[in-house]
């Protein structure tokens, strides 16, 4: 995560910067007392590069109640979702009760 749009590249939005999150972001969460849920977008769980977000994002549970694995939110993953019904099937579903028990 950063704080800023880095721009576009080549084959899509850039990437955060690097470096950032590691350096700020244990500062920023010390702030926030009460976090019950972080949803993490994209490949952020530190697991070795032979890990596919998909197969995260299908089995979300492992990560709860701490963290919950999704793709990206874009128009560019409409193929992915075709290819995986049971996103929208299961998973949509799943984090939609959770963020409601939250709130």
């Amino acid at each position: 995560m950063d704080f800023y749009f880095p721009g576009r590249g080549k084959s899509g939005d850039l990437p955060p910067r690097r470096g950032f999150a590691d350096k700020w972001h244990p500062q920023i969460l010390e702030t926030i007392p009460d976090i019950q849920l972080t949803i993490l977008i994209g490949a952020y769980l530190n697991q070795p590069a032979t890990v596919k977000i998909t197969d995260n994002v299908r089995h979300f549970q492992r990560f709860l109640p701490t963290y919950f694995p999704l793709v990206h939110p874009s128009p560019r993953n409409n193929i992915w979702q075709t290819r995986n019904p049971w996103f929208k099937e299961e998973v949509v579903p799943a984090l939609r009760r959770l963020v409601k028990e939250i709130l």
